[in-house]
């Protein structure tokens, strides 16, 4: 198969008719790539972690990218052209929003806090707002509009399937992408890459913070989130 793009953590494949192969890698990064390792077996958790939350999204009536998982490190997708937005919803104040703002970790919001960045390396990712996106051609107001409905959906279904193995979400990061026929849908991962878990009763961190900032055993955090989506999705 064809070489279509290869991530900081996962490489993606043409597969034909409008599908894509998409490997997770064993690869781990973090503040823009400039800390890089590999750990074996975490491309595994990832790959299963993620489509496990694309199934249980799917069968709540979000449309997903995903199609099947192939075997234990790559799934098949539906091709899709990304839209360069980084899509973050925070429920807890923790990482950025507290380096950038005035607000206090473990700050827990009122409301989810929907933001938007420029997925872009060279720029570090920027925050946007709807007129920049829109002035820069990456989105129409509609469509930004549709993509923060989606996403608090999404939050709302993440939390309540957390919630009962008392596991928090922080917050967590989305992309989207539209597909040759022009349906918005909701694309990448959902995995301890791309979203913050903490244990409800201790506060650890059950994601790639533990690599981040050296808190702890990664693969046996990745390893609690995969065993809770394996018994409550698979069941």
């Amino acid at each position: 198969m064809k070489k279509l793009y290869s991530g900081k953590a996962k490489t993606v494949y043409d597969a034909g008719n409008d599908e894509v192969l998409i490997v997770y890698r064993d690869d781990i990064t973090a503040f823009d790539s400039q800390k890089h390792d590999v750990i074996k077996g975490k491309g595994f958790y990832n790959c299963n972690i993620s489509s496990r939350f694309f199934k249980y999204l799917e069968h709540n009536g979000i449309k997903t990218h995903f199609i099947r998982q192939e075997d234990d490190v790559s799934i098949r997708a539906k091709k899709v052209n990304i839209i360069p937005l980084e899509v973050i919803v925070r429920n807890i104040a923790a990482g950025s929003i507290t380096r950038n703002y005035p607000i206090k970790e473990k700050t827990v919001f009122d409301k989810p806090i929907v933001m938007f960045d420029y997925k872009d390396d060279e720029y570090h990712d920027p925050l946007l707002n709807e007129d920049i996106a829109v002035a820069m051609g990456i989105t129409t107001l509609d469509e930004m509009q549709r993509i923060r409905k989606i996403s608090l959906e999404i939050n709302n279904f993440l939390q309540v399937f957390l919630s009962k193995y008392d596991i928090l979400l922080p917050d967590f990061k989305l992309e989207f992408g539209k597909t040759s026929k022009g349906e918005l849908i909701l694309a990448d991962e959902i995995s301890p890459d791309t979203c913050r878990f903490w244990d409800k009763k201790t506060m650890k961190s059950l994601d790639k913070d533990n690599y981040r900032f050296d808190k702890g055993d990664v693969l046996s955090s990745y390893k609690i989130i995969y065993d809770i989506v394996r018994e409550g999705i698979d069941g």
